[in-house]
């Protein structure tokens, strides 16, 4: 049971980093383009903030031996 929350608490992790990137690129070309980047920027902050969420969940998991 643990092994399986494990791997789906990684997949959350690596899904949250690839998400944060392309988020990244977004507000990089909105701001290049000279569009409105604060929805965008929102956005990145709330990937970033469940990111932290997940990364502490897995550690938590982690640390219980």
């Amino acid at each position: 049971m643990k092994e399986t929350v494990l791997a789906m608490l990684e997949q959350h992790v690596l899904l949250g980093e690839r998400h944060i990137a392309r988020q990244r690129e977004i507000v990089a070309d909105f701001h290049h383009k000279g569009f409105r980047t604060d929805l965008a920027e929102e956005l990145l902050s709330l990937f970033e903030q469940m990111q932290i969420l997940h990364v502490s969940h897995r550690d938590r998991l982690l640390n219980s031996n």
